[in-house]
């Protein structure tokens, strides 16, 4: 639950262009499950990438994951917290991962968004572990990143079954 020492004001996310992408956009602005509403504002960046080859998808998620570090270390940084609630580009980058195995169809959205969200959650080690242990930008970054990975193998197996 935020107080409000951890509340940002849209304006402040909105001139700050560092803060604006760390907030995905503003989506890190809802005042509840900030994580989830990241998750659900980064749909329309993976309908656009999903438009690519695979080889340029993967080096999206790269530079996505990789910028995310930076980005999510500035972020953090400039509000004085690890892992204020309202940065979300973690989220962005575990579904993109997530979403690696399956094709830009809904049903697939929706399974990689619910299986995305359940382990960012939930948080099994060894997500768990890197959210506990690991501080600034990659600490932000890991544990989503590990989620959406796990998620991937999950849905890529499940492809698999469904066809």
């Amino acid at each position: 639950m935020m107080n409000k020492s951890n509340k940002v004001g849209a304006r402040r996310v909105f001139k700050d262009p560092v803060l604006f992408l760390a907030f995905g956009f503003g989506s890190g602005l809802v005042p509840r499950a900030p994580g989830t509403a990241g998750t659900a504002a980064a749909i329309p960046l993976y309908l656009w990438f999903s438009q690519y080859s695979l080889t340029i998808y993967l080096v999206l998620v790269f530079l996505v994951s990789i910028t995310g570090v930076w980005i999510c270390q500035q972020a953090s940084a400039r509000l004085g917290a690890h892992d204020h609630p309202g940065i979300v580009w973690d989220e962005f980058a575990g579904f993109l991962v997530t979403m690696i195995p399956a094709s830009a169809s809904w049903i697939w959205v929706v399974a990689g968004f619910v299986l995305f969200r359940v382990f960012d959650i939930w948080k099994p080690w060894p997500i768990s572990w890197a959210d506990r242990e690991l501080k600034g930008g990659l600490g932000i970054m890991l544990d989503d990143l590990l989620a959406g990975g796990i998620a991937a193998v999950i849905l890529f197996i499940v492809i698999g079954l469904v066809g």
